[in-house]
C-alpha cells in the first residue's frame, strides 16, 4: 500500500509522553525525537505508545543512541507484544535537514514509517500536530532523493482515556499559585448527574437550532441536517413504558452495586476493628 493512502490516529498518551520528554530534555537540546509504537490495519496507523531516543544534532551529522532504542523496544515488546514500530516523532513544527537521515533508519525497521511532528512551542496558541511519509524522488539512472509529504492525522481515544481527559480538563485554568490543587474523581451517581446535565444542555442547543431554522432565523445547513438525521436513526425506537422500565431496571442495578460495595466496605472495617479487641 502506498504511504500516501495512510491515515494516522494518535492516542492522547502519546502526546503526554512527547511533552514529558521535551520538558526533561537537556539544556543544550532544541529538539527531541523518539520512536512511535502501534499497529497498522487497512491503511490506518494507530499510534498507541512512544518513547524518547537520546540524540545529538550537529551541522553535518546526527548522533542517535540506536542501541538504547532497540533495548527499550525489546523491553516494551515483553509488556505489549501487539505494539510494533510504526515510525518516529520529533518536537517542532517543521521537517529539518536531518529528518531524512533519521527516517532512513526507521525505514529499515518498518514498512512505510510515518513521521510525526509535535509543536511543543505552542505557536498559534495550540499544539500543532502533523504527520508525514517520505516519498522517493528521482529519475532512472540518476540521482535520487525523497520528499516528506503530509498525510491526514487525527486524535483518537479509548473510553478510559476519554474519562481521564475529561477529568484533566477540570484542572485547566488554574493559576500558577494553585499548582498543588487536585481534582478527585467523582462518584458514579455524580458522574451520571453531570453527564445528564451536559446532555440536556446539548439537546436544548439542538432544539434551538432547529426552531431557528424553521422560523427562518438561521439558514439551514445540509451537513448539520444529515448529522441530525443520523442521530435520530441511531436512537432505538421504544415506547414511554419501555423506556421507563429500562431506566428503572438500570437504576436498581446501579443502586444494588453501590449498596453491595458499601456493605463490603463496612464488613472490612468491622473485621479490622474486631482484630484489635482484647481476648480472654
Amino acid at each position: 500500500m502506498s504511504g500516501l493512502n495512510l491515515v494516522v490516529k494518535v492516542h492522547p498518551v502519546v502526546l503526554f509522553q512527547v511533552v514529558d520528554a521535551y520538558e526533561r530534555r537537556n539544556a543544550d537540546s532544541h529538539r527531541v525525537i523518539g520512536t512511535l509504537l502501534g499497529s497498522v490495519d487497512k491503511g490506518v496507523v494507530e499510534v498507541t505508545n512512544c518513547f524518547c531516543v537520546p540524540h545529538k544534532e550537529h551541522d553535518d551529522q546526527v548522533e542517535a543512541e540506536l542501541s538504547y532504542a532497540l533495548d527499550l523496544y525489546d523491553l516494551n515488546r515483553k509488556v505489549n507484544p501487539n505494539e510494533n514500530v510504526v515510525g518516529w516523532w520529533a518536537t517542532g513544527n517543521e521537517v529539518t535537514n536531518h529528518s531524512s537521515v533519521i527516517h532512513e533508519y526507521y525505514a529499515r525497521e518498518c514498512n512505510n514509517p510515518v513521521h510525526l511532528t509535535v509543536d511543543t512551542s505552542l505557536q498559534g496558541g495550540r499544539m500543532g500536530l502533523c504527520a508525514y511519509v517520505c516519498i522517493p524522488l528521482g529519475v532512472p539512472g540518476g540521482k535520487t532523493g525523497c520528499m516528506f509529504t503530509p498525510i491526514p492525522v487525527e486524535m483518537t481515544c479509548y473510553e478510559p482515556e476519554t474519562v481521564g481527559l475529561k477529568l484533566l480538563q477540570k484542572t485547566v485554568g488554574h493559576s500558577a499559585l494553585h499548582r498543588t490543587k487536585t481534582v478527585s474523581p467523582m462518584l458514579d451517581l455524580a458522574q451520571i448527574a453531570e453527564a445528564s446535565t451536559k446532555l440536556q444542555s446539548l439537546l436544548e442547543l439542538i432544539l434551538k437550532y432547529v426552531e431557528d431554522v424553521i422560523a427562518h432565523k438561521q439558514p439551514p445547513d445540509n451537513a448539520v441536517g444529515r448529522q441530525l438525521l443520523d442521530l435520530i436513526h441511531s436512537v432505538p425506537h421504544m415506547t414511554h413504558e419501555q423506556f421507563t422500565q429500562m431506566f428503572n431496571a438500570n437504576v436498581r442495578d446501579l443502586l444494588m452495586v453501590i449498596t453491595l460495595s458499601n456493605l463490603i466496605k463496612t464488613q472490612l472495617q468491622l473485621n479490622e476493628k474486631l482484630t484489635y479487641l482484647p481476648t480472654n
